[in-house]
């Protein structure tokens, strides 16, 4: 096998020991393939999670693929990320393929990692903002006549409570939604609805849809063990998201270390980025 003798041009100038170009350049560009690749994968249907009564009845196979796609997503966009840190950054030492160096391109390529998470936390934040006003009924703005958590999960049911053939006011009908919103998120409680707060639904529904009080006694048969099930389903959801999101963002630390430590060999070497395995590396001398 071939040595390579590496480079040992002294390096002038200050020694900097965190070369924050080279991370800033690669924390983008994760951020920009990730939200490409979300942004695909949300239009196709790679979604963790929806409000939409259709998602409910997903089967474990699309959410298990869905899991695999935020998994690629992370492995894809950190391992472009941390090997940009890598190779843009500035050689700090005589001997630039040591163990110290190597080990400073893979600090890069985590701190890369880090700040691209940064990015997406703010950019979701941001998002979430502008959304938010749209979720909620009425004029948009959360308010006391608002429950916008209830709103969020249980639309649908809230729309089969108060179906009338009669045009309500918004005001009215928007506090209606709210306060049932509120009393059908408790069953997902140990206890469930209790008796009065059911009697109340059924008052609530029978006044504000125009309906008898036996039809809207049967409407809060119906949506109370529906709204069960949909909480129930929107937990799991969560702590899927939340394991997922956690082994994503794990594997991502780990192949921008490994990306930005193949940046910093590729850097030395000089060229185009080119695929070697752990056999076809270069001996160090």
């Amino acid at each position: 096998m071939a040595i390579v003798q590496e480079s040992t041009v002294p390096v002038t100038g200050p020694v900097v020991s965190v070369h924050w170009g080279s991370i800033i350049a690669g924390a983008i560009a994760a951020a920009a393939v990730s939200f490409v690749l979300l942004a695909f994968g949300a239009g196709v249907g790679l979604a963790v999670s929806s409000v939409s009564p259709t998602w409910r009845d997903a089967s474990f196979a699309l959410w298990f693929l869905s899991g695999l796609y935020l998994v690629l997503v992370a492995l894809l966009s950190f391992g472009l990320g941390g090997y940009v840190a890598g190779r843009l950054r500035t050689r700090t030492a005589s001997v630039v393929a040591s163990d110290e160096s190597e080990f400073r391109d893979g600090m890069h390529g985590l701190l890369a990692w880090a700040l691209a998470i940064v990015l997406g936390a703010v950019i979701a934040l941001g998002a979430a903002g502008v959304a938010a006003p749209a979720a909620v009924p009425g004029s948009g703005s959360a308010g006391p006549s608002t429950s916008v958590a209830g709103e969020d999960s249980l639309a649908y049911e809230l729309d089969q409570l108060f179906r009338s053939e009669r045009p309500l006011p918004a005001d009215d009908v928007n506090y209606a939604r709210a306060e049932a919103a509120r009393i059908l998120l408790t069953s997902s409680g140990h206890s469930g609805v209790s008796a009065e707060d059911r009697d109340y639904l059924t008052m609530l529904v029978s006044t504000r849809a125009h309906v008898s009080p036996e039809e809207a006694d049967a409407r809060v048969s119906k949506i109370i063990p529906r709204s069960h099930d949909a909480l129930k389903r929107a937990r799991q959801a969560g702590v899927m998201i939340a394991f997922l999101s956690a082994v994503a963002l794990l594997l991502g630390a780990a192949v921008s270390w490994y990306a930005a430590r193949e940046g910093g060999r590729e850097r030395e070497i000089g060229g185009a980025p080119t695929w070697r395995t752990w056999s076809s590396r270069p001996a160090r001398l």
